[in-house]
């Protein structure tokens, strides 16, 4: 069992494809939990297309790399239409 966290930024687009990504995650044994400091996977799914879920992605990014100091073991992803 792994614990994940699924941070969405952007269209109704990337909202349907975070669900979808949520039930993939579930079929392999995840469990999804409300916060990042709980996960042992965080996904960040982000679209290009306007700049302000660019600019919140990259802050995320950011605190989540704080996160990762004391918990070296989190796993990242980035997923979307960013370039």
């Amino acid at each position: 069992m792994f614990k994940f966290f699924i941070i969405t930024f952007g269209c109704q687009m990337n909202k349907s494809d975070s669900e979808r990504i949520v039930g993939l995650l579930i079929s392999l044994g995840g469990v999804e939990v409300k916060e990042p400091d709980e996960a042992d996977l965080v996904m960040l799914n982000t679209c290009s297309v306007r700049q302000s879920a660019e600019n919140r992605l990259f802050g995320q990014v950011r605190n989540l790399t704080l996160l990762k100091k004391n918990k070296p073991d989190l796993i990242i992803g980035i997923t979307g239409c960013l370039p």
